[in-house]
């Protein structure tokens, strides 16, 4: 792991396409996208959210500073968050494309297929003021007790689609510098071994202007840096996809009220989790679980029928 070996964070455009952007994780395990949200988008989530963060109280155990303010749930707090945020095109684009899952099985002698798209992990903005020390480094696929081996290259389809489990997209509400607590991560780290530990000397910064996004795979080792100015406030809104039959890390089923999510649009009820993942994998009433959002959802009926193999599935 010669630091020669490690490239620097890529950047790409806001225009670039999922694809390049894929190829680029692949290769670096983190990509800056420049301009991935607008300014008047940024303007409401931060009127919306910024209560959550002066209610917060500081954490008292070692893994946030005290100068850390969080706030969560915010899909229950901001539409706009949810809509340009959590919705954002690359950002499910890059989800899409590397979380889901197809696989076939035998039912009676009839070949079935089921397809499992990923689903909403967590909702959180962070406000990182002056005097905060460094996070520790570290790999937010922990949760999900991943254990990988060292590869050369990122593997190519199913070997690739169960490697990772989760992908972080991280959005400036504040220019992120490294004297304001930018986050730190090890290029190429999605890479190695799990018993490889994190080196400092080997972290780039993910130093974005505001709107800018850092889109990570969360095997990287990563944190947030510490914030050695006298008065600037590092705001970042992020948020995490993971697989659709893997555990989110914040229960958006009871973070998020029943009656906030009714009002959002079908597609961002399904990406929070209301929905089902193939075949038969997280029903309520052996019925699709958006019946608790939509009384109109068919019940004592099938959900999935999977003769056909899916062709809009992109392999990784």
């Amino acid at each position: 792991m010669a630091t020669n070996a490690i490239p620097s964070v890529p950047v790409v455009d806001a225009t670039a396409s999922v694809n390049e952007i894929v190829a680029a994780l692949k290769v670096a395990g983190g990509v800056i996208i420049r301009n991935a949200v607008s300014q008047e988008a940024l303007d409401q989530v931060e009127i919306d959210v910024r209560p959550g963060l002066e209610n917060d109280t500081a954490w008292s155990g070692s893994f946030f500073p005290a100068q850390t303010r969080r706030t969560t749930a915010a899909l229950q707090k901001s539409p706009t968050y949810a809509r340009e945020i959590v919705m954002h095109p690359l950002f499910q684009g890059v989800s899409n494309q590397m979380l889901t899952e197809k696989h076939w099985f035998w039912a009676g002698d009839q070949k079935q297929w089921a397809v499992s798209r990923p689903q909403l992990s967590n909702t959180i903005v962070f406000s990182i003021g002056p005097g905060a020390t460094a996070q520790p480094l570290h790999r937010d696929d922990s949760i999900h007790q991943r254990v990988s081996k060292a590869v050369d290259v990122y593997p190519e389809g199913r070997e690739g689609s169960l490697r990772d489990s989760s992908i972080g997209f991280f959005v400036a509400g504040k220019k992120a510098t490294k004297a304001n607590g930018a986050t730190r991560f090890i290029p190429r780290s999605h890479l190695w071994d799990h018993d490889a530990p994190p080196n400092e000397d080997l972290c780039e910064f993910a130093e974005m202007e505001r709107g800018d996004a850092f889109l990570m795979m969360a095997s990287c080792f990563h944190g947030g840096s510490a914030n050695t100015t006298a008065d600037e406030e590092r705001l970042i809104f992020s948020t995490f996809m993971t697989k659709g039959y893997l555990r989110q890390e914040e229960n958006i089923y009871l973070a998020v009220d029943l009656d906030v999510m009714k009002k959002y649009p079908v597609e961002i009820q399904k990406v929070a989790g209301y929905s089902l993942s193939e075949p038969f994998l997280g029903w309520v009433d052996s019925a699709d679980p958006r019946k608790l959002l939509d009384k109109e959802i068919p019940t004592n009926t099938d959900m999935w029928t999977g003769i056909e193999e899916p062709k809009d599935i992109i392999a990784v």
